[in-house]
């Protein structure tokens, strides 16, 4: 039987640690609505009770904590969360209505440059490490026809009913192969004052690259999308904002641009490269044609792009597997378009790695924690995301948390096991949470 090693507690702070100091002095900068009884609790302890939820996937965390404290004199929520008092779910909701989800972005930005000090995006780097990739996209995470706050949009549903519901821009950095997305500052489409439009995800996208862009300039970003995003306006805003842009370019949408392919095609000189493949079943061919300076649309004004595109076809019958098609801002040769089109293709991992975690895999982003009148609904989103983004980075920061969870396995047995000790046992830190678990589990090799 192997013999349990001891670690001294809490030795080096976790990102998790240093991220809930931060979020604790981040507190006293909100808007603050508390009167009269309501101030025993801090806006931090506020704040913070309402990521300690979603940080440990626990709806019943705080009355867990509560009971804690009555039977051991302190709690988890105390020790792990840094709270005073530990707040009830109405008054986290009264309190967080009226703050609005911007006030916790840049913390997510803060996070992301402890990663890269740490030469952890390195994972991320992309075309002979120059560039990193965000992919964007627009989801939905509630809709209702009964409740409704000021930043509901709306749309008539056959029944004749109208329905309110909340969107959001989501991004991510993502990287071919790389099973890890790090989520990014959410933009959400509410309506806009002045506007008689509904917002739409196009302006978002703008609003965000407005916003966030120069965080991410210096990693010379490229920007991922749908076909939807492959328009002038937006691809020439995110240039100006010193950032790059690889977007699907379909036919039906770029009419003019794909009357030039079609004249270059025609005329022999667009670039080819073929490569065969083995998908273990049968062989395939891999074949890329690539084209630069072409307009994006008609007009004088039109902004010059490079286009490529990827067929795959089945080498026997010729059968054609896949077949897509993009538009860029980077210069396309023979020997950096297969890479480029495989980033393209790493699209996906917004809907895959990011919102079908978010709503399937114990973050529950479709689950109304709460709406308010106001900015709740955004707001605990928000704070969703920014524990979704601290459990990621901790698994490539932090050897103790990935040997734990590598070791438990299921996502859901992490989780359930955080909980269940959360609930019973006391512990100094986050940090000291962990050191518990891999000492209990007895995990090969030790951590550097």
């Amino acid at each position: 039987m192997k013999k349990k090693r001891k670690r001294k507690k809490g030795k080096h702070p976790t990102i998790v640690d240093q991220s809930v100091t931060r979020l604790t002095k981040l507190s006293a900068t909100l808007p603050d609505r508390r009167t009269g009884k309501n101030i025993q609790y801090q806006m931090g302890d506020i704040v913070k009770a309402a990521f300690a939820v979603f940080f440990t996937q626990s709806p019943s965390f705080l009355a867990r904590q509560k009971a804690l404290k009555k039977s051991k004199g302190r709690s988890n929520a105390e020790t792990v969360f840094q709270m005073k008092k530990i707040p009830c779910d109405e008054h986290i909701r009264q309190m967080l209505d009226p703050v609005p989800p911007e006030h916790f972005y840049d913390e997510f930005h803060t996070i992301l440059q402890q990663t890269n000090e740490q030469g952890k995006l390195k994972a991320y780097q992309v075309l002979d490490g120059n560039h990193v990739l965000l992919s964007l996209d627009g989801t939905e995470y509630f809709n209702s026809y009964e409740i409704e706050c000021k930043n509901c949009l709306h749309r008539k549903r056959n029944n004749g009913q109208t329905q309110n519901y909340h969107t959001a821009i989501l991004p991510v950095m993502v990287a071919p192969r790389n099973p890890h997305v790090l989520a990014l500052p959410p933009e959400y489409i509410v309506p806009q004052d002045g506007h008689e439009k509904q917002d739409c995800e196009r302006a978002a996208s703008k609003r965000w690259v407005k916003q966030h862009a120069a965080h991410y300039a210096t990693l010379n970003a490229i920007l991922l999308g749908d076909d939807l995003y492959a328009n002038q306006p937006l691809c020439q805003h995110i240039l100006d904002h010193d950032l790059h842009f690889l977007f699907v370019c379909k036919p039906d949408s770029h009419q003019t641009l794909y009357q030039w392919v079609d004249t270059f095609i025609a005329a022999g000189k667009v670039d080819t490269v073929s490569i065969r493949k083995w998908n273990g079943k049968h062989s395939e061919m891999w074949t890329y044609r690539f084209l630069n300076d072409v307009p994006l649309r008609s007009g004088d004004d039109a902004l010059m792009v490079n286009w490529c595109e990827l067929q795959i076809t089945h080498k026997e019958t010729n059968e054609t597997l896949y077949h897509n098609a993009w538009a860029t801002d980077i210069a396309i040769t023979e020997g950096n378009v297969a890479e480029l089109v495989e980033c393209g293709r790493t699209r996906w991992k917004v809907e895959n790695e990011n919102n079908n975690v978010l709503k399937t895999k114990g973050y529950h982003l479709k689950h109304n924690f709460g709406h308010g009148d106001q900015y709740l609904s955004m707001t605990l989103t928000t704070l969703n995301l920014l524990a979704f983004l601290l459990h990621t980075v901790s698994h490539l920061t932090n050897k103790l948390y990935r040997l734990v969870r590598e070791e438990l396995g299921r996502q859901d047995t992490f989780f359930n096991d955080v909980r269940a000790l959360a609930r019973y046992l006391l512990f100094d830190s986050w940090g000291h949470l962990l050191e518990f678990m891999y000492v209990q589990l007895e995990i090969e090799p030790a951590p550097d």
